[in-house]
């Protein structure tokens, strides 16, 4: 009998028990796992390296990396208090428009990652209307997973199916946006008939809610018209990344790059992308530092 599979096995379920304990870290048990597996000979070295799939590892990198500086520029705040504006601070209607931001933030960003920056905020909203949180998180929650579905980019699954099938951005947007839209409606209004007796407010609250300044809430309005230009040029490029021949982790051509059409396009932008937002935002990040442990000031960093 073959002894490597029911040791694959053993390994598998030992790694996902220690997952699911959580004494140790997830990530220190996925890699000792992947080790053993290595280790023990059920893997070659090649054979493990081979199944990893870049595509996908980049691309989330990539993602999270937009995310993360956008969340410095302070426009997910933004979004929330002028959603809460939006709708008069009505609790009803604010449900259905922080999951409803939640989505579409989610199709187009780490869905992850958007669920962590959003949530805080909702907190936030519902402390200061005194209302139920249960049906703004579960909303959230879902209406992040389905706005992930929706999109080539949105969760590391449909990532993986892409890259191993070939379907574009496109493709996603076309056969499943027009369901998940359906899906969302349907589940919020399930959510407000379980819920609607904690969405109620006071006129007061909701005026303390109005009387916010959204605009108060960005933080650096020149990083934050950045992060737009870098995002909408990231959601045009995966719309025609089909077209030009490359993979959607990267705006870099594959194999023969130079001999594909657009090359020269391609190098001009990505010179373009690095000189005018990656050597600035490299400056903030240590301007951020040294503001944090006063050693100097940035224009004295700069001289």
């Amino acid at each position: 009998m073959d002894y490597q599979t029911p040791l694959a096995a053993g390994i598998f379920i030992l790694a996902y028990a220690f997952i699911i304990s959580e004494k140790i870290h997830r990530t220190i048990i996925a890699l000792l796992g992947a080790a053993l597996m290595i280790w023990s000979g059920i893997l070659t070295q090649e054979s493990a390296i081979s199944h990893i799939d870049w595509n996908t590892l980049w691309l989330l990198i990539g993602m999270m990396i937009i995310v993360n500086i956008t969340r410095e520029t302070g426009l997910f705040k933004f979004l929330a208090i002028w959603a809460a504006k939006k709708v008069r601070a009505n609790p009803t209607a604010l449900l259905f428009a922080l999951s409803g931001i939640t989505m579409v933030c989610s199709g187009l960003l780490d869905n992850v990652t958007t669920v962590l920056l959003t949530v805080p905020l909702t907190f936030s909203m519902a402390s200061q209307l005194q209302v139920d949180v249960k049906p703004f998180l579960i909303s959230q929650i879902l209406a992040s997973n389905i706005g992930g579905t929706a999109t080539l980019i949105g969760d590391p699954p449909n990532i993986m199916i892409g890259s191993a099938t070939g379907l574009s951005f496109v493709d996603f947007i076309t056969n499943l946006a027009g369901i998940c839209l359906f899906i969302f409606i349907v589940t919020d209004l399930i959510l407000i008939l379980l819920y609607h007796k904690g969405l109620k407010t006071t006129p007061e609250r909701q005026h303390h809610v109005m009387c916010m300044e959204e605009k108060d809430q960005i933080q650096d309005w020149n990083l934050l018209y950045k992060c737009l230009f870098v995002l909408a040029l990231t959601v045009v490029m995966f719309v025609l990344h089909s077209t030009l021949k490359i993979e959607s982790a990267t705006c870099l051509p594959q194999k023969r790059a130079y001999d594909q059409p657009y090359a020269e396009q391609r190098r001009m932008v990505g010179d373009l992308l690095f000189r005018w937002i990656v050597r600035p935002c490299r400056g903030f990040s240590r301007y951020r530092y040294h503001q944090h442990v006063g050693t100097e000031s940035y224009g004295n960093y700069q001289r």
